[in-house]
């Protein structure tokens, strides 16, 4: 059985995501990362904001571990990738990745978790979000 295809994501390189030496503050792939997993949300029919709203849920990063192989500088177009790689009741696990063409710049797992958005206590991630991740 073959992986999914990866969600992809278009960021460029700003001037406020670089250090002194133009190069991309480490910090800024969380950043990155961030706004793919909300875009891939946003594929499958979640937003999160209306998730909020409707349901009183959110996601939450509960862990993350990152690698960081090649620097992305100023002006670069980055291809930021999301992938499922574990739905349980109440977290997802993905793996993603920052590119720069075909040179990998940047990898990581990341696992967030559902919560109640006024408790912020653990709780099931609601039916209608698991059946759009298994579609």
């Amino acid at each position: 059985m073959s992986s999914p295809a990866p969600f992809r994501h278009a960021v460029r390189v700003y001037w406020e995501d670089t250090d002194a030496g133009g190069i991309v503050f480490y910090a800024n792939y969380l950043k990155y990362f961030e706004r793919a997993r909300t875009e891939w949300l946003r594929s499958l029919g979640v937003q999160q904001q209306a998730l909020r709203e409707t349901v009183g849920a959110m996601f939450v990063v509960g862990d993350t571990q990152l690698r960081f192989l090649r620097p992305a500088r100023l002006d670069d177009l980055l291809d930021v990738t999301a992938v499922l790689r574990e739905a349980g009741r109440a977290s997802l696990q993905l793996a993603q990745q920052a590119w720069r063409g075909t040179e990998l710049l940047a990898e990581g797992e990341i696992r967030i978790g559902c919560v109640d958005a006024t408790t912020l206590r653990p709780r099931r991630i609601p039916d209608s979000i698991l059946q759009a991740l298994h579609a």
